[in-house]
């Protein structure tokens, strides 16, 4: 894929990924869970690998608390989901375990990073079991969503690099 394609790709997920955490998101503890993160997440991961993956994770969570639509609570979860996506899915090109990656690393590792992410950068000292309900709903539910839209439109997304 050309930098064009894969510049102009990476910019319309930052953008879907934005609005749609303005229109898609409940209440889930404390925090707020934003599905449509992770299922651009697990697009992304398969589609262009892991590091597009991350960088479109962090713009989304960058624009998303520019905005006033999230917290700094949008980067762990986020990136560290869409690494682990992506790095399952090159490696086995199995879109399911790419869900796994986004599922265990936004909402079990990113959430156990969290914690201590929430102590240095926001100085609120929540405990794991606090974070780990939420960033897991988020993630299974936007994982799943993501899945769907892949064995929809899978063929259709094949724009990963040969």
């Amino acid at each position: 894929m050309n930098k064009t394609r894969m510049i102009t790709t990476m910019a319309i997920f930052v953008a879907i990924g934005t609005l749609g955490a303005q229109m898609l998101w409940f209440p889930a503890g404390v925090a707020k869970a934003y599905p449509v993160q992770h299922v651009v997440n697990v697009l992304a991961a398969v589609t262009l690998g892991p590091i597009p993956a991350v960088a479109i994770a962090f713009m989304i969570g960058v624009l998303r608390v520019l905005l006033g639509l999230g917290t700094l609570l949008a980067f762990p979860g986020g990136m560290i989901g869409a690494f682990l996506a992506g790095i399952l899915y090159k490696v086995s090109k199995k879109k399911g375990l790419a869900v796994l990656g986004e599922v265990v690393g936004s909402g079990v590792i990113g959430a156990l990073f969290a914690v201590l992410y929430a102590k240095v950068v926001m100085g609120t000292s929540v405990g794991a079991l606090a974070f780990l309900p939420p960033f897991f709903v988020s993630s299974l539910s936007g994982a799943f969503l993501g899945w769907f839209v892949l064995s929809r439109v899978g063929e259709r997304l094949s724009i990963r690099r040969a």
